[in-house]
């Protein structure tokens, strides 16, 4: 049996919002196939083969604690693409640098983490 990667999985309260933001963030598209995006359940990148996909389901409960698994992006202009997803709705957590890397956490609408960092080759 081989497995093969589907998706990342956003717990949320509101998928239609989460999904936004991710699909601004990522310059992807919200797929409207299998099913059209609600506040219970919305994805990207499922459908098309664009890649890693995203599922974003409705929760009961809200976050409570820090992620113990979130997303790293790389970014050739760290301050400039920090910049604009904060104006798309991100939060600034923190800046770090931690065993010769730097990056900036951040989180979306509904307190998932992420980082954006500089890429190490």
């Amino acid at each position: 049996m081989t497995l093969t990667h589907k998706a990342v999985t956003f717990d949320c309260t509101d998928a239609t919002v989460v999904s936004g933001f991710w699909s601004a963030v990522l310059g992807r598209p919200v797929d409207t196939q299998p099913m059209p995006p609600s506040e219970y359940f919305a994805s990207i990148g499922l459908t098309d083969g664009s890649g890693v996909g995203y599922m974003f389901i409705q929760v009961p409960e809200g976050k409570t604690v820090k992620n113990r698994v979130h997303l790293d992006l790389d970014a050739d202009d760290v301050a400039a693409e920090v910049a604009r997803v904060i104006a798309l709705g991100a939060t600034h957590i923190h800046d770090k640098d931690e065993y010769g890397m730097q990056w900036t956490t951040l989180a979306d609408p509904e307190g998932n983490e992420f980082c954006i960092g500089t890429p190490h080759h």
